[in-house]
């Protein structure tokens, strides 16, 4: 992990834990998908990965622990969170109480097929071990494979422009990981044909946003992880990177 990527997945994902709490129950779930999920990217993914009640969730690279914790209110399911930070581990047990291991995507400390479904979102752009991350999902998911991606492509290759510690496959490159991981995808769809986000969300998102920023605008953690997401959002912006939610099965 770099510098930017601690901040923000450690110093930072504490902190916003701590503000949620503060804050109130309902802000929880919206400050624990702060930059890895939407409601109508996460209604997607239940929707076309099948999700039902009781099934065991495994979010790789869960941050916080917000997607997993949405997904479990929406169809009473038993998430399994997996994260390298050990300042957002903190986070996600304070927060929702999940079971939580301290561990890469690329190496799982999870048996073979012990999982009914798996996510990851925002994560295969932040590794260089692509591959592995997919083989780690395809292997830990029972058949037939329920898998969802949220993954940050580059429409071509962008020769060191990306954050620190970022590395965007193109969508040809994702298409060969998939292959290459023994996965096939079965759905796809870019993030930016999903309707925005409901204001109170927004609302409570911004309130978490702005009180960190009160309190920690001048932390050089705080700077470093806003750098981040800027450069990230002016990507988007200018369509050099596309967010795409892809649905998988083994193949």
């Amino acid at each position: 992990m770099t510098e930017a990527m601690d901040a923000e997945f450690d110093t930072v994902a504490e902190w916003t834990a701590q503000v949620a709490l503060e804050l109130g129950p309902e802000y929880h779930i919206p400050a624990g998908c702060r930059g890895s999920g939407s409601p109508a990217a996460l209604d997607w993914l239940i929707e076309h990965l099948e999700l039902t009640p009781g099934d065991t969730l495994l979010d790789s690279g869960a941050g916080v622990g917000g997607p997993a914790a949405y997904a479990a209110q929406a169809v009473s399911l038993h998430p399994v969170l997996a994260e390298p930070e050990a300042g957002a581990c903190r986070a996600a047990r304070t927060l929702f109480g999940f079971p939580v291991v301290q561990a890469v995507g690329s190496a799982l400390p999870l048996a073979d097929a012990s999982v009914d479904a798996a996510w990851s979102l925002g994560v295969l752009c932040t590794t260089p071990d692509q591959l592995d991350l997919l083989t780690e999902l395809r292997r830990t998911v029972r058949p037939p494979g329920r898998i969802g991606l949220l993954a940050f492509v580059a429409r071509e290759p962008l020769r060191g422009r990306e954050p620190e510690g970022n590395h965007f496959p193109t969508g040809d490159r994702l298409t060969e990981l998939i292959a290459d991981a023994g996965l096939q995808i079965q759905k796809r769809r870019n993030t930016a044909d999903l309707p925005s986000p409901p204001s109170d969300w927004t609302d409570r998102v911004d309130a978490v946003t702005d009180t960190l920023a009160d309190r920690h605008g001048a932390s050089r953690a705080w700077q470093l992880a806003e750098r981040q997401s800027s450069r990230i959002g002016d990507l988007l912006d200018e369509g050099a990177v596309t967010g795409e939610m892809l649905v998988l099965r083994h193949a």
